[in-house]
């Protein structure tokens, strides 16, 4: 059997813009994709800690070091300037892969700065 798991999460990330004229997506500090393992184009969910409110989209790359969390199109209006968020995606895994499997956890700062890689850390 296959399960979907959490595969990565940037953890109490600051939302830094919300354009409404985008056509979609939630742009983010390449930086940080890379550390947390998302792929441009691959589906995120947002759950915002501030506000309660959860919306899936997918991810694009932003400025590498600028710290962008920004929400784009409709979603926008369901985040505000500072609103905290979780950005968490998921895959499907095997039977024999579900007991091995640790997701990555990137925890920032409020400049969206990596502080702490839970999956790495010893």
């Amino acid at each position: 059997m296959k399960r979907i798991l959490l595969k990565s999460k940037i953890h109490r990330a600051t939302v830094t813009e919300a354009n409404l004229e985008y056509e979609g997506s939630v742009t983010i500090d390449t930086d940080l994709l890379e550390a947390a393992d998302i792929v441009e184009n691959e589906r995120v969910e947002i759950y915002n800690i501030t506000s309660g409110t959860r919306l899936a989209t997918y991810a694009i790359g932003g400025e590498a070091g600028s710290g962008t969390i920004c929400v784009n199109g409709a979603a926008a209006h369901l985040v505000s300037l500072g609103d905290l968020v979780i950005i968490a995606s998921y895959a499907e895994y095997a039977a024999e892969e579900q007991g091995n499997h640790a997701p990555r956890l990137i925890l920032v700062d409020r400049h969206n700065r990596p502080v702490h890689d839970a999956a790495n850390a010893n």
